[in-house]
């Protein structure tokens, strides 16, 4: 008996084979593929460290570069860190100072009864009372891997924001307006911390007031390929009871609002149809990523921003390699704002927030 053959079947198969061939394709044609990005880096303490795995993952790929870095705090320390390094050195450059300046923020980190001592003061003390002379360990590892001369050659862009201390405005600073006292004001814990004079007024950490500068970002941007990456936990316990507990996720609500304002609420899409033209329609066109630290790292809303060991510090930068290695490698970066119709773009309505 003869078996009759299905053509139809047949070239279904081949046809579902050739799609899936072409899809391999276009996912491994998205790594080769020249992309350029800004980058807008939160800060979050030692969390930082994801952030650090996700800059070296991307510095590794050659077809990837950087128009504009914007940061806060530990993004801001990040971006300048990786500016200085490549500014000397090229990407290889920047993927060292960024390993040199984590692994010598873990050697100085306090002993626990130290730190356990530290804590207590700062619920008692102000640090102008328990630090009288300002000491700032901080200081002494960004001087050793910030070249601010260096920053002033990076090829790509740097907005770091600060907090103004007297009206709790963002201010942003370039390229050539940085210095180690910007970086310390960025990162400038008011608890912990005396505030960072500069120019006359005071600074305290950039992430109260835009953690990261994401909109200044957008406008500042050449491409409209924006990648953010956040580490500071969006979940957390629903009904904290210790105190601990209790400041842990008022430090999370508090450092992770302005990114959450500016993603999705009202006042922003008020913000933005108040804005010229060109500026809402920029907006409108750039598409924008998320790494997000939480969905690369179980349990991450419990983490200790303050833990400085090298063992957490590596998981946390190997978390954030591999995020950006699925970044890199996804057919299609997920989209927080969506392109709007052109009925939408004729009205002037401001891009809808779906991610």
């Amino acid at each position: 008996m003869t078996r009759k053959v299905d053509h139809n079947s047949s070239r279904e198969r081949a046809s579902v084979k050739q799609a899936l061939a072409l899809q391999r394709a276009a996912g491994s044609l998205s790594v080769r593929t020249n992309r350029q990005v800004s980058l807008a880096l939160q800060g979050g303490g030692s969390l930082g460290a994801f952030t650090w795995g996700v800059l070296d993952r991307l510095l590794e790929a050659d077809n990837v570069s950087f128009d504009a870095v914007s940061g806060a705090s530990a993004g801001a320390i990040n971006a300048a860190v990786m500016a200085s390094g490549f500014a000397k050195s090229g990407r290889t450059g920047a993927r060292e100072a960024l390993e040199r300046f984590w692994r010598r923020a873990s050697g100085a980190a306090l002993a626990p009864a130290f730190s356990d001592a530290l804590a207590f003061s700062a619920r008692v003390l102000s640090p102008y009372e328990f630090n009288p002379f300002d000491l700032n360990p901080l200081r002494l590892l960004l001087s050793h891997e910030v070249d601010v001369d260096c920053i002033r050659r990076s090829p790509f862009r740097l907005l770091l924001g600060a907090t103004r201390v007297g009206d709790g405005s963002l201010r942003l600073f370039r390229e050539s307006e940085i210095t180690i006292d910007v970086l310390l004001a960025s990162a400038c814990l008011p608890l912990l911390n005396q505030a960072v004079a500069i120019d006359g007024a005071d600074y305290w950490d950039g992430g109260y007031a835009a953690n990261p500068p994401l909109l200044p970002l957008i406008e500042t941007s050449s491409t409209d390929q924006i990648l953010v990456v956040q580490i500071i936990p969006q979940k957390g316990a629903a009904h904290p009871r210790s105190k601990k507990d209790i400041v842990r996720r008022l430090d999370h609500i508090a450092f992770g609002a302005s990114l959450t304002h500016d993603l999705g609420t009202i006042d922003m899409i008020k913000a933005l149809t108040q804005r010229g033209d060109a500026t809402r329609n920029k907006i409108a066109s750039c598409e924008v990523a998320r790494i997000s630290a939480e969905d690369a790292w179980p349990g991450l809303a419990e983490a200790d921003p303050l833990n400085l060991d090298w063992g957490f510090l590596c998981d946390l930068r190997d978390a954030g390699r591999g995020a950006a290695e699925t970044w890199l490698t996804a057919p299609a970066p997920e989209k927080i704002y969506a392109r709007p119709s052109p009925a939408a773009q004729s009205a002037s309505r401001p891009a809808r927030y779906v991610g």
